[in-house]
């Protein structure tokens, strides 16, 4: 597994905070879009996730972890703006999972995970629950990621983590799950003078779903999948 760490990000949605990349091989078969609607894999974000998944650049997990360490206290960063959790596909790296918890302790951080959680999805689940559980306990905030909004609503039952989910492109007003839970649209993805640099909303817990419209080059193939009934 290697790394690569942005202490300041050029890109546009997230603003001019620290930013971390994993490569490939984190991402899990669970997840709906890692055949196709991906957005990590298009245009020169994929070029460079590319590059670091063959081992070309990147960091050791010593190194990104000592990084995450030496940043100040109330710093807020994004941890896997393409990637997952450490762990090779379906799996956490409960270890390297609690590591990075600990090291982030006095920071804040952005971070969402596609990882199974429910059962029906993969064996690793009830691992991964557990893992993810530690990590929020010691302060570090993970947002489940959601296919759909009933999606969404199955993790919501979980009890386990904040949720966020993807929406139809259409989606851009706040709305509800089919089972009524809250729905905040990303404030970055609608506002032109938002980011996550301005906003946090993902760092924290919180008692609603953020929404993500479908965007990038596979935004269609995206939006059918998030095409569960959203309420006004």
């Amino acid at each position: 597994m290697k790394l690569l760490f942005t202490l300041v990000s050029g890109n546009k949605k997230t603003g001019p905070i620290p930013v971390s990349t994993s490569s490939k091989e984190t991402c899990g078969d669970a997840c709906a879009f890692k055949k196709q609607g991906c957005y990590a894999k298009g245009g020169a974000l994929n070029i460079h996730w590319s590059r670091l998944t063959r081992g070309e650049s990147g960091v050791s997990w010593e190194s990104f972890i000592a990084s995450v360490k030496s940043l100040r206290m109330g710093t807020l960063w994004r941890h896997n703006q393409a990637g997952d959790l450490a762990g090779e596909n379906n799996s956490i790296d409960a270890a390297k999972l609690a590591e990075l918890a600990e090291a982030n302790k006095g920071k804040k951080v952005i971070c969402y995970t596609h990882k199974p959680v429910l059962d029906s999805q993969a064996l690793e689940a009830s691992a991964n629950r557990e893992a993810i559980a530690q990590a929020i306990a010691n302060g570090f905030n993970i947002n489940l990621s959601a296919n759909s909004l009933a999606h969404a609503d199955e993790l919501l039952a979980l009890n386990l983590a904040p949720v966020a989910s993807v929406v139809p492109s259409s989606q851009v007003k706040n709305c509800t799950t089919p089972n009524g839970a809250r729905v905040v649209i990303c404030p970055a993805a609608i506002r032109e003078n938002v980011s996550c640099a301005t906003c946090g909303l993902c760092s924290r817990a919180r008692g609603y779903v953020i929404g993500f419209p479908a965007h990038g080059y596979a935004k269609n193939a995206v939006s059918l999948v998030a095409g569960g009934k959203a309420s006004a």
